[in-house]
């Protein structure tokens, strides 16, 4: 319990009639500084204001700092022109009408005919890829590269046994002299480095329409060419048409695709590969051409999305566009180009 009398209660007053004071002075408000007018502490308290600490004591930022940060630019999406697309799916159409024409007149002893219709699709390929992706000494790479065609499609068609050995030795050979025809020149010795997988993505590609050759001289390569090359430019078309119409979600603001057109190429492609995988013969299914042309329409659709990424790529680093129908042609061409050798594995795996 609390005492009821207060604690001075039976102590003897000061002597003084005064309490001592403690031998600690009293804080007061610090002198003004000499030389200046005095500044009252309240108005430097509301100019100030309070200073709130951070963690590891830091003083927090006031609201007029964070304010006075600039915000993060945005950057706007890219336009999607819609005759743009209308016309790079018709391109595409044609491409693959083109070839699919084109196979149906290989046979035993007639090569040549589906060999030059391959080696104008590889001109092409050369034209645009060069021109898109301006590497070191264009001129050599292009010249390269249209040699590479040339002696790609002579091995795939006098081999005697059907083979991508042989090209395969061809590919290495053209990168090798893309290379070192870089390297001869000395304005050009710099950006070697840089060049290298241009170069490469280059002469890959015109050896990967040579692919189709020699899936044309073994059973059911025929067809296997059919069912494949159609669900590529089917899937490219469609995406492409989608993209025209509703190009969402966009998949990045810098590219105009949608993923919409994307999974619906990829879905049609491959529906139509099971119809036709009904009316050809054995050992062609509906199972089984759904399967192989499932992997060449997403290949090839991914093929043109990844061409978009680039160019987006390119534009953003600050180098000039090039030619745009160059440009337009190298989405179609690289689906293509990677649609041969993934029907050519199907063929091997499947049938």
């Amino acid at each position: 319990m609390f005492p009821s009398s207060s604690p001075e209660t039976g102590r003897d007053p000061w002597p003084d009639g005064t309490r001592p004071q403690p031998a600690v002075p009293s804080r007061g408000q610090p002198p003004a500084p000499r030389g200046g007018p005095a500044v009252d502490q309240d108005d430097r308290r509301e100019r100030s204001g309070p200073r709130r600490a951070r963690r590891g004591g830091e003083p927090a930022r006031r609201p007029d700092d964070e304010a006075a940060e600039p915000d993060e630019e945005v950057v706007p999406p890219v336009e999607v022109r819609r005759s743009l697309a209308v016309a790079v799916a018709g391109f595409a159409a044609l491409l693959g009408v083109g070839l699919v024409l084109g196979a149906q007149t290989s046979g035993p002893g007639h090569r040549l005919p589906f060999a030059f219709i391959i080696l104008g699709v590889q001109m092409l390929f050369v034209l645009s890829w060069t021109m898109a992706m301006r590497p070191p000494a264009v001129l050599l790479v292009a010249g390269v590269s249209v040699a590479t065609a040339i002696a790609a499609d002579a091995a795939a068609v006098q081999t005697d046994v059907a083979g991508l050995a042989p090209l395969g030795f061809v590919a290495v050979g053209g990168f090798v002299l893309g290379v070192l025809g870089q390297l001869v020149r000395r304005v050009d010795r710099v950006r070697v480095t840089d060049s290298l997988g241009g170069t490469l993505l280059i002469v890959v590609g015109v050896v990967a329409f040579g692919t189709l050759i020699v899936l044309s001289r073994i059973p059911a390569g025929t067809q296997a060419i059919t069912v494949c090359l159609t669900a590529s430019g089917v899937a490219l078309t469609v995406a492409r048409l989608t993209d025209a119409v509703a190009p969402w979600p966009r998949l990045a603001p810098q590219v105009p695709r949608g993923a919409a057109g994307v999974v619906a190429g990829a879905m049609v492609g491959t529906l139509v590969s099971a119809l036709l995988g009904s009316y050809l013969v054995t050992p062609f299914t509906p199972t089984r051409a759904a399967i192989i042309g499932l992997v060449a329409a997403v290949a090839a659709v991914l093929a043109d999305l990844a061409v978009g990424y680039a160019e987006a790529g390119r534009l953003m680093a600050g180098e000039p566009p090039t030619m745009w129908i160059a440009r337009h042609m190298q989405g179609p061409l690289g689906g293509f180009a990677l649609a041969a050798p993934a029907a050519y594995a199907m063929c091997k795996l499947v049938l």
